[in-house]
């Protein structure tokens, strides 16, 4: 069962929210009502806390003309407003109300998602949902019911991480806003998460993390390569670059580790043997992490992450967001570089089946590394090169 899109704009009335609300707490509900109730729960702290989020937006036109707004707020909202309409102009992404107002809640995040595995697994537990399928996540408006529902988990034997959300969308549903969270991040990251967020909206595909993942952080790259170039600004994009080749490294030490572990799970082991292979896995990616963080001369961004007591959950997204960007580079050059005709070609390969989709995919991704190592390295500039990644 779906919902069709919510009208709402961002000058709706509090009764207009809480309708609106309402009709999608009855869409949600009427389903699971002689289900179990934790499902009742869940749904509930779901409804009541994206209400939450609809009774704090504001326009931002509003907010830049407030004086007890700080300057540095309204700068990062000016970005985000030349963002977005750079998103809509250039990107042919969804040209609506999203991302036009401004939501401070009050807290740091506005959602945490939970990530679980089975002990001897690097693959999440899928999360189904009732109107756009199962993700490889859980996600929670509160941090204490998302520590609550990891906890329980634990208790099951799982691998569990939880991961606090920056951005996320409602896919149309409802009109997102910049949250006061977005404003954290340095310049380049709130105009990509802006270019993210409205790629799902663009294309999303019920039950299929991986694809949805992939397809938005490829559409958040090369939508930053185009940002910068319209801007003419090769110092910002040159310190990007930077972050962006430090984050592919720390990427695949992850995924490194994520196959390795697989191969230990897959090999038909003892549970104590493979317990013990899995500790020196992890203690072999602190060391590689330690090696890693000199050559870039001591930078500590993921210290926080290596410091949370890190287990197969921690890994199970990594391949989520990246397993299929070079298939959707490749498919982006064979529609010759046009985010109309990608976008087509995209969503005829979503309609696909399964099996079928991600043989498409796979056939792709061969063929862009084909090209990547016929590629001639010194004709191309470097951050050019980095740009097609």
């Amino acid at each position: 069962m779906r919902i069709p899109p919510t009208t709402a704009r961002v000058t709706d009335t509090r009764a207009q929210q809480v309708a609106g609300a309402l009709r999608l707490l009855f869409a949600l509900l009427v389903p699971v009502l002689l289900g179990a109730c934790s499902s009742l729960g869940y749904y509930a702290q779901a409804v009541d806390g994206q209400l939450g989020v609809l009774s704090k937006r504001r326009p931002i036109d509003e907010v830049l003309a407030d004086p007890k707004v700080s300057a540095r707020v309204k700068a990062r909202l000016r970005l985000a407003q030349r963002a977005r309409r750079f998103a809509s102009d250039v990107l042919d992404l969804p040209d609506n109300d999203s991302y036009r107002s401004y939501a401070d809640l009050g807290r740091p995040y506005p959602a945490w998602n939970v990530v679980a595995t089975k002990p001897f697994s690097v693959k999440p537990v899928p999360q189904c949902y009732l109107l756009v399928g199962c993700m490889s996540y859980r996600g929670y408006f509160h941090k204490q019911a998302a520590l609550d529902h990891a906890r329980a988990l634990r208790v099951q034997g799982m691998d569990v991480a939880v991961v606090p959300v920056t951005a996320y969308s409602t896919l149309g549903w409802f009109d997102d806003p910049i949250f006061n969270s977005m404003l954290r991040r340095p310049r380049a990251n709130l105009v990509g998460v802006i270019f993210h967020e409205l790629a799902h909206q663009r294309l999303y595909v019920d039950g299929d993390s991986t694809f949805n993942e992939s397809f938005a952080n490829f559409v958040e790259r090369e939508g930053l390569h185009r940002w910068f170039t319209a801007r003419g600004d090769p110092q910002a994009y040159r310190r990007y670059l930077k972050s962006r080749q430090r984050e592919a490294q720390f990427d695949s030490l992850l995924i490194a580790t994520r196959h390795r572990l697989a191969a230990v799970y897959g090999a038909g082991r003892s549970p104590s043997d493979m317990r013990k292979a899995k500790a020196r896995a992890f203690a072999e990616l602190q060391r590689r992490y330690r090696a890693l963080k000199k050559s870039w001369g001591g930078y500590a961004g993921y210290d926080p992450f290596m410091a949370s007591g890190l287990n197969n959950a921690n890994l199970a997204l990594v391949a989520t967001y990246e397993d299929w960007i070079p298939a959707f580079r490749a498919l982006f050059e064979r529609e010759d570089d046009h985010f109309p005709a990608f976008y087509r070609a995209a969503e005829r390969i979503g309609k696909l089946p399964s099996t079928e989709r991600h043989r498409t995919l796979a056939k792709l991704a061969d063929r862009s590394a084909v090209g990547a190592a016929s590629m001639s390295m010194p004709d191309r500039s470097a951050a050019d090169v980095e740009a097609r990644r």
